[in-house]
């Protein structure tokens, strides 16, 4: 019986050890920001802070409005979150049950863009905000995100698993299309429509570059770029940059926390059948 259990057992240990090379950068972070200046400083650093400081977060508010970076962060990410739920969903919707010419064409077509990079329309995009005065502005943040290739083939999947008898159902019942998207595929796609959304609000909560282009006023900046002038500021105050990176990472990490277990059953949603 014990020779059953221990490859098990090698396998729980290997899992361990896994999980604390990959949490170690957090672990590393948190144990820092909780050091003097002193400690910090010492090379090799030290693993254990010999003891807690908490002052180093105060000084690190009084430092940078860490407060105004989280919520711009907060108010573009779960705008854009949003955003694209609703223009995912509905066009998800029609390239999975409207019928018209051209469609898969289409969808080719805008599964296409997901391979053009970023770096190629970024400066089409800062023109077009230039030109609209949208710059240091929320919707110059937010709206070229509004739009997502990728989360539009996740919820057409997601929409594709639905039984379709339901749905043949509910149009001999008389059901529209607004009727059958509103009170049957969007409660019936949950997972799909979860994982969505948190893929969307942790990627663009850790956007740097077009924040960074697009802002110049410190009232308008996020939590990414805050970052950066935490570092420049206090360069060698290492206790202090931790500290600010572990502050401005806690919204990203509890979304992330309560969010894991819908955001892996929208991934795998479909890769079973049965």
């Amino acid at each position: 019986m014990n020779m059953r259990l221990m490859p098990k057992s090698f396998l729980y240990i290997a899992l361990l050890l896994c999980s604390l090379v990959i949490a170690f950068p957090l672990l590393y972070t948190l144990s820092t920001s909780l050091m003097s200046e002193a400690e910090s400083a010492v090379y090799p650093p030290p693993l254990l802070p010999e003891a807690i400081n908490l002052s180093n977060f105060a000084k690190v508010v009084d430092t940078i409005p860490v407060l105004t970076f989280i919520g711009n962060s907060l108010v573009v990410s779960i705008a854009i979150m949003a955003g694209q739920i609703v223009t995912a969903s509905l066009a998800a919707y029609a390239f999975a049950f409207l019928r018209f010419p051209g469609k898969t064409l289409l969808f080719s077509l805008f599964l296409a863009t997901m391979m053009i990079p970023w770096e190629v329309i970024m400066i089409p995009n800062y023109l077009t905000v230039k030109s609209l005065n949208w710059l240091d502005t929320y919707q110059g943040l937010i709206i070229p995100f509004l739009a997502t290739a990728f989360g539009t083939f996740l919820l057409r999947q997601a929409f594709l698993q639905l039984p379709k008898e339901l749905f043949e159902a509910a149009r001999v019942d008389g059901c529209g299309h607004v009727r059958i998207f509103l009170s049957m595929v969007l409660p019936l796609s949950i997972p799909g429509i979860a994982t969505l959304g948190v893929y969307s609000f942790l990627n663009h909560w850790n956007m740097y570059l077009w924040p960074l282009l697009t802002t110049n006023r410190v009232e308008m900046r996020t939590v990414q770029i805050g970052i950066g002038m935490l570092q420049f500021e206090e360069m060698n105050s290492w206790n202090l940059i931790l500290s600010g990176v572990l502050l401005l990472l806690l919204p990203s990490l509890l979304l992330l926390a309560l969010g894991l277990k819908p955001l892996v059953r929208g991934i795998t949603a479909g890769a079973l059948k049965g």
